[in-house]
C-alpha cells in the first residue's frame, strides 16, 4: 500500500486492524504507542512509594488507585500496540527492562520528598491531559479508543494531585518553601515533558501528516503554560526566572525562551543515558524477573492443556 493512499481530502485516513496500511505507519503508530505504554508503567513505578509515605489513609487509597490506573493505561496501550503486528506486549515489555525501550523525560528522575508528589500528579499528568486529549482522534482506532477511557481517569489524577497541592500550600511557611524548591527543581523538566521544537523533532513531521500526531509540541507547550501558569500562582507558588517566559499580552499567551532549556539533558535522558535512568529502568527489571516464575507457569499449564477437551461438570 502506498503511503500516499494515508491521506484524503478530508485529512488523514483512519485504520483499524482489520484494514491494509503501509509498514511504515505500522512501525510508526507501535513506536509511538509503545513509548506512551512504557511511560505509563514507568510514572507508575516512580509513584509506587509513596502509597507506603502519604500521610493519611484517605491518600494511600487514592495512590494506590492512581499507581493501579498508570499500570492499567499501559496494559491497554501495549494491546492497541499489539494489534498494529510489529511487536508483541511481551516484546514491549522486555526492551523495557532491557533498558531499550524510551519513555518520558519525567519519570527519568528520582522522587523521594512528599512534597514532590503534585509535580507528578498535578502538572505532569496536567501535560500528559494535555497530550492525551488530542490523541482521541488519532489515525490509530484502537490507540483513540484507548484514550477516552485513559483520559477519563487521569482526570481524577490531576484533580487529585491539584488537592495535594493545595493542601501542601496551606500548609505552615516551611512546608510551602519545600513545595517551592519542589517545583523549582522540576519546572523545567515539566516543560520539556512534551518534547523538542518541531524543527528537532526526530518523528513529528511524519507522525503529523498520517493523523498521528494532531497538535505539534510547541502548541501543546503553549496551551500548557497559558493553564497552568495561573493554576500555580493561584496557589502561591513563584514561577521561576529561568527558564523565561515572555508573555504575549495581544494574544494572551505565554512563550519558554527554549534555549534556556538544558537540551542537551533532554537528549541524554531520552536515550536512557541520564544517571538515573539506570535506577528506574532497574527497578522496574527487578519486578519483572521476580515475577518471571508466575509466568513460566501460566506459560506451562498453557501448553498442557492445549487441545484438551473441556471436562464436564460434577
Amino acid at each position: 500500500m502506498d503511503l500516499d493512499t494515508v491521506k484524503t481530502e478530508a485529512g488523514p485516513r483512519r485504520f483499524s486492524p482489520k484494514d491494509d496500511m503501509p509498514e511504515e505507519y505500522r512501525k510508526a503508530a507501535t513506536r509511538m504507542i509503545q513509548f506512551h505504554a512504557n511511560s505509563e508503567v514507568m510514572g507508575g513505578y516512580l509513584e509506587k512509594p509513596f502509597i507506603r509515605q502519604a500521610p493519611s489513609l484517605d491518600r494511600k487509597l487514592a495512590f494506590s488507585a492512581k499507581v493501579q490506573d498508570e499500570i492499567g493505561h499501559a496494559q491497554l496501550l501495549y494491546r492497541a500496540a499489539e494489534t498494529l503486528g510489529v511487536k508483541t506486549r511481551d516484546e514491549m515489555l522486555d526492551e523495557l527492562a532491557a533498558g531499550e525501550g524510551k519513555f518520558l523525560n519525567c519519570f527519568h528522575y528520582p522522587m523521594t520528598d512528599w512534597v514532590e508528589t503534585p509535580m507528578i500528579a498535578f502538572f505532569v499528568d496536567g501535560a500528559a491531559m494535555r497530550r492525551q486529549a488530542t490523541l482521541k482522534s488519532t489515525s490509530w482506532q484502537p490507540y483513540a479508543h484507548a484514550m477516552d477511557k485513559v483520559c477519563f481517569e487521569e482526570g481524577f489524577h490531576v484533580k487529585h494531585g491539584e488537592d495535594i497541592l493545595r493542601e501542601l500550600m496551606s500548609g505552615p511557611k516551611a512546608t510551602r518553601e519545600r513545595v517551592q524548591e519542589a517545583f523549582e527543581e522540576w519546572w523545567p523538566r515539566i516543560l520539556q515533558f512534551f518534547g523538542p521544537v518541531n524543527e528537532q523533532s526526530t518523528h513529528h513531521g511524519f507522525a503529523s501528516e498520517v493523523g498521528l500526531k494532531t497538535m505539534a509540541n510547541d502548541e501543546l507547550r503553549q496551551a500548557f503554560l497559558n493553564a497552568y501558569i495561573p493554576k500555580a500562582e493561584k496557589y502561591g507558588l513563584e514561577i521561576p526566572d529561568e527558564p523565561r517566559l515572555i508573555y504575549h499580552e495581544d494574544e494572551g499567551r505565554y512563550e519558554v525562551v527554549e534555549e534556556d532549556l538544558d537540551w542537551d539533558e533532554f537528549w541524554t535522558v531520552a536515550k536512557n543515558d541520564y544517571e538515573g535512568s539506570d535506577e528506574q529502568i532497574g527497578s522496574r527489571r527487578r519486578r519483572q524477573e521476580a515475577v518471571e516464575w508466575v509466568r513460566n507457569a501460566m506459560d506451562s499449564w498453557e501448553s498442557a492443556s492445549a487441545g484438551a477437551a473441556p471436562q464436564a461438570a460434577d
